[in-house]
């Protein structure tokens, strides 16, 4: 806009500054280039007042409680503890992959204070997440679900041709017990997928990981930072 009335500005200059020329012609032919100048600036100005105004990203309170399900979702630590981590998870997230030794020191540094609840969040463009998802219910069943979540995230690579039998095996698991839990009980398994999918949209989940610290969504995804969370939680419940 600026760079156009710069132009027609000097060709004003130029016309003006023309001595052959007649000056009443240049008077008249200047009130006709402001006027179309006059009128490019208002088109403009409607323009840009019906363009959408820019989305700004929702405003998170880190200091809201959130009520998160636990139910049946599998724990690591002490199953009575005071502060309880809940992390949404995906198995085919990089960025899920690299929390893991994180999440696994604040349980061996608090291991009677805190507990790991998972929770199930399969992005939909990860199109392995949910079926991995649903044969960790089916190793979860023989009690080896963390040992399966480890195998999967160790294997994130090749899950666009899984073989969740082979990833049982690995895992320690009784295959044969493993093939039968996953046939038959596959509906009840992708239900719970999706109920914990729900429970992170109630808590405002909208990417993976997020994590809670009783029901306070985790800022500071740092040893310091989520420490400091928990202590805090702790000199609140003594």
């Amino acid at each position: 806009m600026r760079r156009a009335i710069l132009t027609v500005g000097v060709l004003i200059l130029g016309l003006a500054g023309c001595g052959n020329s007649d000056l009443g012609d240049v008077a008249e032919r200047q009130k006709e280039i402001l006027e179309k100048l006059a009128k490019l600036e208002q088109g403009q100005k409607q323009l840009l007042a019906t363009r959408p105004a820019a989305r700004q990203r929702p405003t998170v309170d880190y200091d809201k409680v959130h009520k998160i399900n636990v139910g049946s979702a599998p724990i690591k630590g002490n199953p009575n503890a005071a502060v309880t981590i809940v992390e949404f998870s995906d198995f085919q997230c990089p960025f899920c992959a690299k929390s893991l030794p994180l999440l696994n020191q604040l349980v061996a540094k608090y291991p009677d204070q805190v507990r790991l609840v998972y929770k199930h969040f399969p992005l939909s463009f990860h199109q392995q997440a949910r079926p991995a998802a649903i044969a960790s219910l089916a190793a979860q069943e023989q009690g080896r679900f963390w040992e399966y979540h480890d195998v999967l995230f160790a294997n994130m690579a090749k899950l666009n041709t899984a073989d969740w039998e082979g990833f049982a095996k690995e895992a320690g698991l009784d295959v044969g017990r493993f093939k039968q839990d996953l046939a038959a009980k596959q509906a009840e398994y992708d239900r719970r997928v999706t109920a914990d999918f729900n429970d992170g949209q109630k808590a405002a989940v909208s990417g993976t990981p997020t994590v809670y610290i009783n029901g306070k969504k985790v800022k500071s995804r740092s040893l310091g930072g989520m420490s400091q969370m928990i202590d805090e939680a702790l000199k609140k419940g003594s």
